[in-house]
């Protein structure tokens, strides 16, 4: 883009006066790119307050969930508390997940993992008896060689609990990932909608939170704001292009027009002696 930009106003300089707007004209590229900069600046900005916000919101106190019906989108990274029970025997694996040790200081003393193992998130349907519904709890992470249920009897907890958790909203699947494999239990990306129709839930998904964690059960606390923020490599760009182009421009335009080739002196070479 910058040779073809240089190569054009190098050969409009050349030209006559009457053809000079159209150098001027050229101004347009390094304005553009400049705009584009500063408009990525408010745009990271803006990223950085969507993320500080949906931070406050895990660290919130945690609320109900609503008794009419909602929008799961209304309250993604909402914290929430509730109380019921667990149905184990529908339970959903979604896989590969990476382990993120939580900082909880009572769970320290059962979790040898490392950050980064490999692993399954574990989710199980959860049914709150004043709402008259069950929601999905992903209860948090397990090694791949405990993905089973009866390879982790301790952490399948009975009888009616109560746990705090953040709402998700439902994910897209992305072009690498495979479909979903219900007849094996195999989830790659989750899709609330289908899992509640699987497991006969509503499709809102809560994450349980550290605290929430059952000795021998899954680890919870994997929920991570997570957000693309590549701002500052587009103002880079865009701010350095515009720079590049204008100083272009500068020397091609407004430094030929001032010393054009045939006031040079000796631009063709010393006089002729002839």
């Amino acid at each position: 883009m910058a040779r073809r930009f240089m190569s054009t106003v190098l050969k409009e300089s050349t030209r006559n006066s009457s053809t000079d707007p159209y150098g001027y004209f050229l101004l347009v590229i390094p304005a553009t790119t400049f705009g584009l900069g500063t408009w990525q600046v408010y745009r990271r900005r803006w990223k950085l307050d969507l993320i500080k916000g949906l931070e406050e919101r895990i660290k919130s106190d945690p609320i109900v969930l609503p008794t009419e019906p909602f929008n799961a989108e209304d309250l993604e990274y909402r914290r929430v508390k509730v109380r019921g029970t667990f149905d184990h025997s529908k339970e959903i694996f979604l896989l590969p997940r990476s382990f993120q040790k939580p900082s909880y200081e009572k769970l320290k003393f059962f979790i040898p993992q490392r950050d980064g193992q490999s692993g399954t998130h574990v989710i199980t349907p959860f049914y709150i008896p004043d709402r008259g519904y069950s929601v999905l709890v992903n209860r948090g992470w397990v090694p791949k060689h405990l993905t089973e249920a009866r390879l982790r009897p301790l952490g399948q907890v009975e009888g009616e609990v109560e746990l705090e958790g953040v709402v998700r909203k439902t994910n897209s699947r992305s072009s690498f990932q495979p479909e979903n494999d219900l007849k094996r239990n195999r989830w790659f990306y989750g899709d609330h909608e289908a899992m509640a129709e699987h497991t006969g839930a509503i499709p809102v998904l809560i994450d349980a939170t550290t605290e929430s964690t059952f000795q021998g059960g899954p680890i919870g606390g994997q929920t991570r704001v997570s957000m693309r923020n590549e701002h500052w490599q587009y103002i880079i760009t865009w701010y350095s292009l515009s720079l590049a182009t204008a100083i272009m421009w500068y020397y091609a335009v407004i430094k030929t027009k001032k010393f054009p080739r045939s006031n040079r002196p000796h631009a063709d070479g010393p006089p002729s002696l002839i």
